[in-house]
């Protein structure tokens, strides 16, 4: 598998793609060709024996070979320059460009294979709201919700308390906030506010059990263990939900009955197929008086749920060799030799 990883990326969650593209990178048999995309939007090669947190901390990767786009792949600058092809890429910036579209759109207007989530999965998974219109639409439960713009009265019209208060498009439970009372609600509204101007705000439920499950789908699904995450005290936060990133061990399988590990498989499947094709995703769900309700999707996981799988080598090379297959358009410029015949020319 000629892999190459790109990982950074203007995105509140740039520090824990770098974590997530050095783990992915400890788990990997054969060393991947490591593209780091700084937040000045500029491309560096990064060697393997030097992939380490402090390189981008310091800012020593500067003194990097650059890189630019090019079809099929990419090239140093400079006059000497080495074209970087036969690749897939592996998109593992987290948030952001890597997660609302950005990434996946120029990778493929330069025709570089790579596993990830394409546009419109992109669009889906990355805005919370229209994660839960998506999961209506194809029969998966979600807790109940309402959403508010920053510049709306700041109240509740259809929950009571306790709330979820989150940032509408973010990841990693940055800026997540549980809310008991009003004085609590407008602090969570301010703390989400600063890193989105929209939040979603969700019915909390004490106690409620999370389960995780990752997979792909090439001409069959291969699907990962069923995880129970540990929580805190209320919610899955940051702290907690940061190990995952830096995770290279398998993690424990959830002990649960046969039937809802199987329900918890069925929305995966019925979530992934067709619009997720061509990516590692996973899954968070809550199970609630025996039913399955999606909580989130996360289309570049934490270090791609690497954790969770038996091979994840294997399951990484089985996607690469299945990737969707984007035709091309042929111009042929019927139209307008119609018009030129017509005008006598």
């Amino acid at each position: 598998m000629n892999l190459a990883i790109i990982f950074g990326g203007q995105s509140y969650e740039h520090e824990i793609s770098i974590v997530s593209a050095v783990t992915v990178g400890r788990v990997l048999e054969t060393s991947p060709l490591y593209i780091f995309l700084d937040s000045d939007n500029r491309l560096y090669e990064i060697p393997s024996n030097k992939m380490s947190s402090k390189l981008f901390k310091s800012g020593e990767y500067r003194k990097e070979k650059k890189l630019n786009f090019t079809f099929n792949g990419f090239t140093t600058e400079g006059f000497f320059k080495k074209e970087l092809k036969g690749f897939t890429v592996l998109n593992l910036i987290h948030g952001g460009q890597g997660e609302d579209g950005t990434i996946p759109a120029l990778l493929e207007f330069y025709k570089i294979p790579y596993i990830g989530p394409r546009k419109d999965a992109s669009t889906i998974s990355y805005n919370k709201h229209l994660t839960k219109i998506f999961a209506d639409s194809i029969g998966i439960k979600t807790v109940d919700y309402e959403t508010l713009y920053i510049g709306d009265e700041r109240k509740l019209h259809k929950l009571s308390y306790p709330v979820i208060v989150k940032p509408l498009s973010l990841g990693s439970s940055i800026g997540v906030k549980v809310a008991n009372s009003d004085d609590e609600f407008q602090y969570a509204l301010d703390v989400a506010f600063e890193y989105d101007s929209e939040v979603i705000i969700e019915k909390y439920i004490d106690g409620v059990k999370e389960y995780n499950l990752a997979g792909i789908e090439t001409d069959k699904f291969i699907l990962s263990i069923v995880e129970e995450p540990q929580k805190g005290d209320d919610i899955l936060d940051f702290n907690t939900k940061y190990l995952d990133f830096s995770r290279d061990s398998r993690v424990v399988e959830a002990n649960i009955d046969n039937e809802i590990r199987l329900l918890i498989q069925d929305s995966f499947k019925k979530i992934y197929s067709p619009i997720f094709r061509g990516s590692l995703i996973r899954c968070d769900f809550f199970v609630i008086d025996d039913e399955v309700y999606l909580n989130e999707i996360n289309s570049v996981p934490g270090s791609m749920a690497n954790y969770l799988f038996n091979d994840f080598e294997s399951t990484l090379k089985e996607l690469s060799e299945n990737l969707p297959n984007v035709g091309n358009i042929s111009v042929k410029y019927e139209y307008i030799d119609t018009i030129q015949k017509a005008k006598g020319k």
